[in-house]
């Protein structure tokens, strides 16, 4: 089991921050669910350093594990979304572990 996934579902499990290397960059997560998608693993988190539109309601983003590098927890809770639901993204999805 990589580091990324273990340390991605113990923040899903306690609700805490996660910070990672994503396409070049350093990113702050707050995961709210991890699945699977035709065999490879995907967290839907909030994105903090995202700016929204102000007439976009913050939503979360998909990001596949595999490019998820030097991921590490933040010892800060994240409450989430109002109205998340817990369902995969697909039809063919399969929830692994949710908030």
């Amino acid at each position: 089991m990589s580091d990324s996934r273990l340390t991605l579902l113990e923040a899903i499990s306690r609700r805490m921050l996660v910070e990672a290397q994503y396409n070049g960059a350093t990113i702050r997560l707050a995961p709210h669910l991890m699945f699977e998608r035709h065999g490879d693993l995907f967290v839907a988190a909030l994105n903090l350093g995202k700016t929204w539109r102000s007439d976009e309601e913050p939503r979360l983003g998909q990001f596949k594990l595999a490019g998820l590098n030097d991921t590490r927890l933040i010892e800060e809770e994240f409450e989430p979304l109002p109205g998340y639901n817990p369902q995969p993204p697909r039809e063919t999805d399969v929830a692994v572990l949710s908030v």
